[in-house]
C-alpha cells in the first residue's frame, strides 16, 4: 500500500489518508485487508475507529484508490453516517455498535394469520 497524500483535520478529530494499493496478480484486496493496513501504517490508530471510503479500481487494472479515514475516538466517529456504522460492525472488534436503537424496529407486531377478518 502507497501513501499518496496523509491530511490531518483537527475539525473533524481525524487523519485521512489517501491511497493507493497495487495489487498485481491477486484479486482486489478486500475491505479487512484495506483496514488492517491502514492500522498498521498509522501510529496509534485503532481499527474500530478507522473508516474505508472512495474504493476503486479501474477495470483491467492491478491498482486500488481509497481514502481511509482514521478518527481520535468514537465521539468524532458520530459524523459518519448510520450506514456507514452498520458496514463496518461485523469487521469492529468491540462489541458495542452505534446502531443499538434498531432493536425497536423488530418489536413490530406480526400481521394477523386469521384470514384478515375479524
Amino acid at each position: 500500500m502507497e501513501i499518496i497524500e496523509r491530511k490531518e483535520n483537527p475539525l473533524l478529530n481525524r487523519v485521512e489518508i489517501e491511497f493507493r494499493w497495487n495489487h498485481e496478480g491477486s484479486p482486489t484486496p478486500s475491505r479487512m485487508d484495506m483496514l488492517n493496513s491502514i492500522a498498521s501504517i498509522e501510529p496509534g490508530s485503532k481499527r474500530d475507529l478507522i473508516v474505508i471510503k472512495n474504493v476503486n479500481t479501474r477495470f483491467g487494472m492491478s491498482s486500488t484508490t481509497g481514502l481511509g479515514l482514521v478518527y481520535a475516538d468514537e465521539e468524532s466517529m458520530k459524523v459518519e453516517p448510520k450506514y456507514m456504522h452498520e458496514r463496518y460492525a461485523e469487521m469492529r472488534t468491540s462489541s458495542e455498535s452505534p446502531s443499538e436503537d434498531s432493536s425497536q424496529e423488530d418489536d413490530a407486531e406480526p400481521p394477523a394469520e386469521d384470514g384478515g377478518e375479524a
